[in-house]
């Protein structure tokens, strides 16, 4: 994703629980008590972008002045119910744009289990999206909740899907019309030698 992409962005603007590590003079106004001291050990929601810019100093080897801690999105809670089944998930509900952000939090975190699961609750919700994507009369019963809990990029994968089952049907509608103006034209399109 690049630095104006639209989707990057509100993934870095998503709230992320931090741990403040030292105490800091005058931040109080993270907590909404402007002029307050922010106290070590003090936990606050804050985007992903400036947690991890707070954060930055335990890559450089100097103290930390926040811990940052796994969104609720991503909990363990969240990764048992991906591994039970993932298209029952309402992903929109947990993070509008759920796969960015996993993808942004495991640049931070080393967790391969995650990516397993994640990477295996993908390809079973993308299967189900091909399902509903194809299907010309639409999404209907349960497949109306499960297409409104789509993230962002199951949405893009969507439309996508969507849009070229609608091309081919179109270009087979088109490609029996040949056949059939061809018959037509040349009989029974038997050819004698």
């Amino acid at each position: 994703m690049s630095y104006y992409d639209i989707d990057s962005i509100l993934t870095d603007a998503q709230k992320l629980p931090c741990t403040f590590e030292l105490e800091v003079p005058g931040l109080g106004i993270l907590e909404g008590n402007a002029g307050e001291d922010i106290k070590a050990g003090t936990r606050i929601d804050l985007p992903l972008w400036l947690g991890e810019m707070l954060s930055i100093g335990a890559r450089l080897g100097t103290s930390r002045l926040v811990t940052l801690d796994m969104p609720e999105a991503l909990s363990e809670r969240v990764m048992n119910a991906l591994k039970a089944d993932p298209r029952t998930l309402d992903l929109r509900a947990l993070a509008p744009h759920f796969y960015n952000l996993s993808e942004r939090i495991l640049e931070l975190f080393e967790e391969e289990e995650m990516v397993d699961v994640l990477g295996d609750a993908f390809k079973k919700r993308a299967a189900e999206i091909a399902d509903h994507a194809h299907n010309s009369r639409g999404a209907v019963g349960g497949g109306v909740d499960f297409l409104r809990g789509l993230d962002e990029t199951e949405r893009q994968l969507f439309r996508a899907a969507h849009d070229r089952a609608k091309d081919m049907r179109i270009w087979s509608g088109e490609a029996k019309r040949e056949v059939q103006i061809l018959r037509s034209t040349h009989g029974d399109g038997h050819v004698e030698t």
